[in-house]
């Protein structure tokens, strides 16, 4: 009985890839474009991820935000001007800052309509605000107890951008009817993305100039790390004892996360479209082997009447179709790869590609061949010799 050493068996399956380059190139092309595809996204994903959590790493998970619900007939709640001390109280608690909403536009010029806000809000602030949501400045300084009282005002990132203010250098801005000078601009706050369209001035400030009453609508909260879920469920309850049910508490960072959440479903719906060009790859691969069947009857022929068996020649076949799917899938693996760490890097992420996504892309690729190949394979197995040698 004839035996087909795995050495000879390598060697007759890439005949057929090596006879038809341009057909095998192209064959392969579809493989690699599904495993490419399919390897990008879960890199990309998982890039994302990655930098994703060292943001929330970077800024923390431990912010609560508290500020006004409605009342029982819909209209917006008040919070107390007590609720900061009380919540001060709190053991857990690291620090509260409360800020209050100021009825005023923001205008660079008194030649623009004063109904032209911009979408810039206006916003009392209370010294250690920045500290708290962990914000840094990206030109100038915070409000301190020496600017407190006075007409200054600092400006979110997006405030300065539509404002046209790149740098914090006694440039001044109308507020209300009133100037006041820039002396910071805030970085992005991830966090509280509410204060990049804000406009903060001094507590103290407010109440000068711009008639401020002096109550809070809103306050942002640190706690310990390990006790963010306790101090939540007493938030409400100690910032209003008489209508707990009139106060929001809710936590930034679960917006982060959501987010997260978000991209894992866009990534599943990505991996389906990778599927459906791998499975477009896998019918071109069926395609070919087939051609190559009814092309290669009197190769065929003259292998069996020379002792070749049935399994021999399916042998062949399969080996030559997983030897194009594995080239495909070397190429998509190694391409996905690439368009990860292109798009990571542009976006300064860490690079990330998942060992599963390689292994996984891969394996999807010799199982596609496998697939792929099975019937051209059965059917060159099942061509009698003297019929497949008429075409000789």
């Amino acid at each position: 009985m004839s035996r087909l050493l795995p050495s000879d068996l390598l060697r007759s399956g890439s005949v057929g890839l090596r006879s038809r380059r341009t057909r095998a190139l192209l064959s392969a092309l579809g493989i690699a474009i599904g495993i490419a595809a399919m390897v990008g996204v879960l890199g990309l994903s998982s890039s994302s991820k990655a930098d994703l959590i060292a943001e929330l790493d970077a800024l923390g998970t431990n912010l609560l935000t508290v500020s006004a619900g409605q009342t029982l007939r819909g209209e917006t709640a008040i919070l107390p001007d007590a609720a900061p001390a009380m919540i001060e109280r709190i053991g857990p608690i690291e620090s509260v800052s409360a800020i209050g909403g100021v009825s005023a536009t923001v205008r660079r010029t008194d030649r623009i309509d004063e109904a032209e806000t911009g979408g810039i809000a206006v916003v009392a602030a209370e010294l250690d605000t920045a500290t708290t949501l962990g914000g840094s400045l990206a030109s100038g300084r915070f409000l301190d107890d020496a600017s407190d009282g006075l007409p200054v005002v600092v400006l979110g990132s997006v405030s300065a951008e539509r404002l046209g203010i790149a740098r914090a250098s006694d440039v001044r801005v109308l507020i209300g009817d009133r100037w006041f000078t820039v002396i910071g601009i805030l970085a992005s706050m991830p966090l509280a993305p509410e204060m990049d369209r804000a406009a903060l001035i001094g507590w103290d400030a407010a109440e000068r100039y711009l008639d401020f009453d002096g109550s809070p609508s809103a306050m942002y909260v640190r706690t310990a790390p390990d006790a963010v879920d306790a101090v939540r469920s007493v938030l409400a309850a100690t910032a209003n004892p008489k209508a707990p049910e009139e106060i929001s508490v809710s936590r930034p960072s679960d917006a982060l996360a959501a987010r997260a959440a978000t991209d894992s479903a866009f990534t599943a719906l990505l991996l389906g479209l990778g599927s459906v060009a791998l499975l477009v790859g896998g019918v071109g691969i069926a395609n070919v082997m087939v051609i190559a069947v009814l092309e290669r009857r009197s190769e065929i022929g003259l292998r069996r009447a020379l002792g070749a068996t049935r399994r021999h020649i399916a042998l062949q076949f399969l080996t030559e179709a997983l030897l194009l799917s594995a080239l495909g899938g070397g190429a998509g693996v190694l391409l996905g790869a690439l368009a990860t760490a292109g798009y990571s890097f542009s976006r300064s992420w860490s690079v990330v590609v998942p060992l599963t996504g390689v292994l996984g892309g891969f394996a999807a690729a010799v199982i596609t061949g496998v697939v792929a190949g099975s019937y051209p394979a059965v059917r060159a197995a099942r061509l009698a010799p003297t019929e497949a040698l008429r075409a000789v």
